[in-house]
């Protein structure tokens, strides 16, 4: 569980930055070649390669070599962690809000009674 939430905060944090956001939008059309991601970015390719390093840190991105081109894609499993971890706390808060609402309903029935 601990481990979860440490790749969890990783990925949270990697996501954080608008310059690794964009190239996780990217990958997410299929895998780019690291010269081709860097293309559209206004930066370095070895910033960009900082980034990368990021998100492959973080478990969302993976990379492989083949020859001189490095191809990037993103991991669905690392992604899906994410989206579940959100997805939980989405239907935490519809289930809150849904107690609050019953709630007032009882307030406002209460309140006509009188």
């Amino acid at each position: 569980m601990l481990n979860q939430q440490a790749q969890l905060d990783k990925a949270f944090q990697a996501l954080a930055d608008p310059t690794r956001r964009a190239m996780v939008e990217r990958m997410a059309r299929g895998p780019v070649s690291v010269s081709e991601l860097a293309r559209p970015l206004d930066m370095s390719l070895p910033a960009v390669m900082q980034h990368l390093a990021v998100l492959e840190a973080s478990g969302l991105v993976q990379s492989r070599k083949a020859g001189r081109v490095r191809t990037c894609e993103i991991n669905p499993e690392a992604l899906s962690a994410a989206e579940q971890w959100i997805n939980q706390r989405r239907i935490e808060w519809g289930h809150r809000l849904d107690r609050l609402g019953r709630y007032l309903e009882t307030l406002k029935t209460e309140g006509e009674e009188k």
